[in-house]
């Protein structure tokens, strides 16, 4: 039986996930949304030429074919399509971060405890071929006990969006809400456990300074280290820099633990192993079909994350991916901007937060 999708949302998310979903068998996206008209006609060539695209997220949900609704709208905009969508009982999967302040993430926590329909936060870094690798030779005690993880991600600047909403953190919920909340729940997958302190340095030292909007100079950090203490006893470093475009790995991934150290590489699709004793160092290319490479910009992850979100859909499984993890990585991103500003470690406990069921 094939299901119906909905995009809302068309700009750069919604298109990797049209494009995505066309290399998916049993599955057909039969309407999208935007509100702007550049971003509805930039998803006409990767859908079929049939398919409507509306101004009105509610003609979307209004369609009975559409089964499941795919939020790809801007960060700020989150709550009020949850609203609408959770009200429609369409099945969910909504874009990282789930909302972009603490009242709005706890409230879609809420709401999708008690929905019916499966509620799905996409956070597909989960999904890289070679960061799935290290999780299961972390499982499988490769490593030993971990004790650090560390990620590193050298990048570009934030690419341009339409009307330029993720220059400010009013709308994107800042750097370590927007792009870092992906990291944040790579951390809490790996270490298994829940974050209790959180100090940041960062800045805005590069980018987008010498770009004005209606007077406004952009506010979004561009580089930082974060370090999290987690409940366990495991550490957490993130090292962030947006003006980094020369590196040989954009993300880099490891865990050390007492026997041994796992990296993941992207995107050159590395696995590396490294064994304490005796010494030794293995490297593997974990290989990713070229199509689902070419169906998006996240090293095949969001290709990966549909076929988890479809599996469980189709057998009427708990998310992978829940509302809590997107709470907690709003949380971890919210806790390091509240450090990076006010130049102290912050606990979690100082914020409000729902006890998890």
């Amino acid at each position: 039986m094939t299901i119906g999708y909905g995009l809302i949302g068309t700009g750069m998310m919604g298109i990797e996930h049209a494009m995505n979903l066309a290399v998916i068998d049993g599955v057909e996206i039969v309407a999208a949304s935007d509100p702007h008209p550049e971003p509805r006609e930039w998803i006409r060539p990767v859908l079929p030429p049939e398919t409507p695209v509306f101004s009105d997220t509610e003609e979307l949900l209004a369609r009975a074919d559409v089964e499941v609704a795919v939020i790809a709208s801007p960060n700020f905009t989150h709550r009020e399509v949850l609203e609408k969508v959770l009200a429609s009982g369409k099945h969910v999967l909504v874009e990282k971060p789930m909302c972009t302040t603490l009242e709005d993430a706890i409230w879609a926590h809420e709401m999708a405890k008690r929905y019916a329909g499966l509620f799905w936060v996409g956070l597909e870094y989960r999904y890289m071929a070679p960061i799935q690798r290290l999780e299961a030779e972390l499982r499988g005690g490769t490593a030993g006990q971990a004790r650090m993880i560390s990620i590193r991600e050298h990048r570009f600047p934030f690419l341009p969006k339409v009307k330029d909403w993720n220059r400010f953190n009013r709308n994107s919920g800042g750097t370590f809400v927007e792009k870092c909340c992906h990291f944040f729940d790579l951390m809490r997958l790996l270490a298994r456990s829940e974050p209790r302190r959180i100090y940041c340095s960062a800045a805005q030292d590069v980018n987008h300074l010498d770009e004005s909007y209606d007077g406004e100079i952009p506010d979004i950090l561009d580089n930082g280290f974060v370090i999290v203490d987690f409940a366990n006893g495991i550490r957490g470093m993130l090292d962030l820099c947006m003006f980094a475009e020369g590196s040989r790995e954009e993300q880099e991934v490891s865990v050390v633990g007492d026997r041994g150290k796992l990296e993941a590489l992207i995107p050159s699709s590395r696995f590396v192993l490294g064994k304490r004793s005796p010494v030794s160092v293995a490297e593997e290319v974990i290989e990713v079909d070229e199509t689902i490479l070419k169906a998006g910009f996240h090293h095949g992850s969001t290709y990966f994350e549909h076929q988890a979100f479809l599996e469980a859909l189709r057998h009427d499984q708990p998310p992978e991916v829940s509302s809590w993890d997107g709470l907690m990585s709003v949380v971890m991103g919210l806790a390091a901007q509240d450090s990076a500003e006010q130049g102290r470690a912050v606990e979690i406990s100082e914020y409000d937060l729902p006890e998890r069921d």
